[in-house]
């Protein structure tokens, strides 16, 4: 593994800096980051965060560490390997972004312990990030979990009848229905 104070594929200066990245800087690291993605990198992507990082992700929780975010990238691209990342919008305020992706792949590999079920899956994602210096210090990502685990044959939908009132409910009476 590079030293932290190693630069990056894109020159930026990995090391323990906490000067505020340019928008330069900021936009390098998210081609950087899509780079990663788009292989699969899983070592690489870790890189870009910072030692002490935090990640929250529907699918695994808390992270705490680069070894951690690594961890998790792996074991996603683990499952999905023909994953796919798309990046539709990229809003930079200071050292805030906010990135929208479009995702998606096939459940080919073992996911939450669940074997591959072969089924595709898309959906959308947001991931909100705080930058410290020219790396990654905090990262919230937003998807339907649900939705994709649903995709991927883990969970099934209810069918609409079941939906229906029981014999001790009352309808609302402002739904039309």
């Amino acid at each position: 593994m590079p030293p932290e104070d190693a630069k990056s594929a894109a020159g930026i200066p990995r090391a323990n800096s906490t000067e505020p990245a340019s928008r330069a800087e900021i936009l390098a690291l998210f081609k950087e980051r899509q780079e990663g993605l788009d292989n699969l990198d899983a070592t690489g992507l870790a890189m870009l965060y910072t030692e002490d990082c935090t990640v929250e992700s529907p699918v695994g929780g808390v992270h705490r560490g680069r070894g951690n975010v690594e961890k998790v990238y792996r074991a996603f691209f683990d499952a999905f390997v023909d994953l796919e990342t798309e990046s539709t919008q990229l809003l930079i305020d200071g050292q805030h972004v906010v990135e929208v992706l479009r995702v998606e792949g096939t459940s080919i590999g073992e996911f939450m312990r669940l074997p591959a079920s072969g089924k595709r899956f898309q959906f959308t994602a947001v991931c909100v990030f705080d930058l410290r210096g020219r790396q990654i210090a905090r990262e919230r990502r937003i998807y339907d979990f649900t939705g994709l685990l649903m995709q991927v044959g883990v969970l099934k939908a209810k069918p609409e009848g079941l939906l229906s009132l029981g014999p001790n409910q009352q309808k609302n009476p402002r739904d039309p229905r």
